[in-house]
């Protein structure tokens, strides 16, 4: 039977998760230098286009429809075919099953441009849209159902993820990872300077995502009630413990705390709380938010630079660790006193929780990581991943857009660089419009 405070609930939050992706926009956007920030904004806007068409042509189907082998939904519901104002049981008893879809929409949109972190400053625009709407249908999708989707055998299994910690967290943050072996380093990283542009940006960001966040976690109960609250209420104390973490560690290692690093360590928090927001009480909360804070800066930190791979925006450390860290502790802190739709972890007798938790973060991992591998090459092969040299020296957003975030400062700090191809090639973008136009400002 519908209910109308819950399917009040349900459409605010869905609005509020929609707001997290422009939140992405802004957080990547200032984190990049200032000659990629429109290319990286644009990135992420494009995926909300890319898949909020996707979602309503065949992505709820794949992910929540019917099921078919426990590995994906049938097209029955493809075009919101049979996706009415009724409730479906299978997933939310109190909403229409066309709000249930519009909700996970939201969830189907940000997992993605998470993505962009990973790759961002050295990818072709047109590669990046065949390779979102390749990802969404054949790695997103699925895995949704294998999680969420009634029949998936995940799901089946007992897999405890409130809002997101495998399916949207570590999927976006590996397939980071491997979009950014598999590009390679961008140019002159570990020799010139690459940092934030705009931290003002940055909190900008974060303020969106953890306002959203709360459409994200406690609309996840899929009702207005005390599930719902306690994810609220979980999900704002992680994410600030968190920050506290990571400004903490951050101090005793550099010596300094750092906006940039407490809006990072936020993030990190809101990533690990995830999966587990309806399944721990707020103390559970509270550690799950000190250990990811203090694991997604080293992360970031001290394994990016062992291991030598460029996430230029931490979209492994901060969403792939962070949402690895999440679904196990999950596994560990989980207890029916608080929802008794969940089970009991470890912590509380129960290692048959951890053990399913552990199975099914190794199982995204190596799906999210092959897949997008596969994806890659794919779309390589076809029609190449990477920017020229010139192009990524001369910043993204002239070469591909042509346009610019900072009329007034962007050309001078990149006319160097461009002169100084034109020395030693006339390639075809040196005699551009673009490039005149760059130059000519100066």
């Amino acid at each position: 039977m519908l209910n109308s405070g819950d399917v009040g609930w349900i459409l605010v939050s869905s609005a509020l998760v929609l707001v997290m992706t422009p939140g992405v926009a802004f957080f990547y956007g200032g984190m990049v230098r200032n000659k990629n920030v429109i290319t990286t904004m644009f990135q992420v806007f494009a995926v909300m286009l890319i898949v909020s068409v996707q979602w309503v042509l065949v992505g709820y189907s794949l992910a929540f429809g019917p099921d078919v082998g426990h590995v994906i939904g049938n097209l029955n519901w493809a075009l919101f075919n049979h996706v009415g104002t009724q409730p479906d049981s299978a997933y939310a008893a109190t909403i229409p099953n066309q709000l249930y879809a519009i909700f996970q929409m939201m969830f189907a949109i940000i997992t993605p441009a998470l993505i962009v972190g990973g790759l961002a400053e050295r990818v072709k625009f047109s590669s990046f849209i065949v390779f979102i709407v390749l990802w969404t249908t054949l790695i997103y999708d699925p895995l949704a159902h294998w999680v969420w989707g009634a029949g998936g055998w995940l799901h089946n299994l007992g897999i405890l993820d409130f809002a997101g910690g495998t399916v949207v967290h570590i999927s976006s943050g590996v397939s980071g990872l491997a979009a950014a072996i598999y590009l390679g380093k961008r140019t002159g990283h570990g020799k010139v300077e690459m940092k934030a542009h705009n931290v003002p940006f940055v909190l900008l960001g974060v303020a969106l995502l953890w306002f959203g966040w709360f459409g994200f976690n406690a609309g996840s109960a899929v009702a207005a009630n005390g599930v719902s609250v306690n994810a609220f209420l979980t999900t704002n104390t992680a994410t600030a413990a968190s920050a506290l973490a990571w400004m903490i560690v951050e101090r005793l290692r550099t010596g300094h705390a750092t906006l940039l690093g407490a809006c990072t360590g936020a993030v990190a928090g809101l990533v690990a709380i995830t999966p587990a927001a309806g399944f721990v009480n707020v103390g559970g909360s509270l550690l799950i938010g000190l250990f990811g804070g203090a694991i997604c800066f080293f992360a970031s930190t001290v394994m990016k630079g062992f291991l030598g791979y460029d996430d230029a925006l931490d979209a492994f450390g901060g969403h792939g660790i962070g949402g690895t860290w999440g679904a196990l502790a999950t596994g560990l802190f989980a207890t029916v006193a608080v929802n008794t739709g969940g089970s009991n972890g470890l912590f509380y007798g129960n290692a048959h929780q951890f053990l399913v938790q552990l199975l099914g973060v190794a199982v995204a991992w190596v799906f999210s990581f092959v897949g997008s591998m596969i994806i890659l090459k794919v779309v390589d092969m076809v029609m190449g991943l990477r920017v020229t040299p010139e192009e990524e020296t001369i910043g993204l957003d002239i070469s591909l857009h042509n346009e610019n975030a900072y009329p007034e400062t962007l050309t001078w700090d990149t006319a160097a660089s461009v002169l100084e191809t034109l020395k030693s090639s006339r390639t075809p973008l040196a005699e551009s419009g673009a490039m005149r136009q760059t130059l000519s400002d100066h």
